[in-house]
């Protein structure tokens, strides 16, 4: 009788030192659980990047860009015309390739191919649209002015990206597939694709009224610019010139109109970087 007591006394012992492991080990992985959600709370996950985006002071157009578009916090604000342009929400989809004429380089750095395209059924002359990109890009305030970049108009073979004006619809179904909401008002950048709205190509914005080629230059320097690598800046300061990287539809900031990436001294217009 006294030998199973004995077997009894030390199961029972047992038993509670089990049950103090198993309590122990519980309390243990719900404050594993607790100190690691309390890491994701102040300090993100591993690999996330919880800092401000910073631009990028080498820029490159040889891939890694990210996609970008212009996102109105509302509609910006156009210029009404006297009488009404032709702007369909879609064209045909389908895009007219100009032919290019002469094998001219512009600017002595790195030559980038292009290629300009116009969407059928919006009533744009190709080979218009094309002269003035052409132009925008040769101009020596441009990209070109730092040396770095020249650019190329091609009709085929490898290229670095396509200058596209396209319609309102259309411009969304291009842009959407970059994951960038355009909402038929804006222009983009993704891939190798610039794009750009109808829109905003003949409605201008009211900082630009009565100026369409400088408007013109903005946009095409903007967004190519997004191609080669730059994000957006904001405003140095009241009364400078606005960077050509920023959102100027938006607002200036208390900044001058500006379409051009650099003076016409050679230097280059920069203002803080923004998300």
């Amino acid at each position: 009788m006294g030998k199973d007591l004995d077997i009894a006394f030390v199961g029972a012992n047992r038993s509670r030192q089990l049950f103090r492991i198993l309590v122990i080990l519980v309390v243990g992985v719900i404050l594993l659980a607790g100190l690691g959600a309390l890491g994701y709370l102040f300090f993100g996950s591993p690999g996330q990047n919880t800092g401000s985006a910073v631009p990028r002071n080498d820029p490159s157009p040889t891939g890694g860009q990210a996609a970008h578009a212009d996102q109105p916090p509302a509609v910006p604000p156009v210029v009404t015309p006297n009488r009404a342009p032709y702007i369909p929400q879609r064209g045909t989809g389908k895009f007219i390739r100009p032919p290019v004429t002469s094998a001219k380089v512009a600017g002595r750095g790195t030559v980038l191919r292009y290629m300009v395209e116009v969407e059928g059924g919006i009533r744009q002359q190709p080979q218009t649209f094309a002269r003035t990109v052409d132009t925008i890009l040769a101009d020596p305030r441009g990209w070109t002015a730092g040396g770095r970049w020249a650019f190329k108009r091609v009709n085929s073979g490898p290229f670095d990206f396509v200058v596209r004006l396209a319609a309102p619809g259309t411009v969304d179904k291009l842009c959407a597939v970059y994951g960038l909401e355009t909402k038929g008002q804006t222009n983009c950048s993704g891939g190798k694709q610039v794009v750009v709205n109808l829109r905003r190509w003949l409605l201008l914005t009211t900082y630009y009224r009565g100026q369409p080629d400088h408007y013109h230059a903005l946009t095409i320097n903007h967004e190519v610019g997004h191609r080669l690598g730059y994000n957006h800046m904001t405003c140095a300061r009241k009364g400078a010139l606005a960077p050509v990287m920023q959102q100027q539809i938006f607002g200036l900031k208390g900044c001058k109109i500006n379409g051009w990436p650099y003076d016409r001294r050679g230097r280059f217009i920069t203002g803080p970087a923004v998300q």
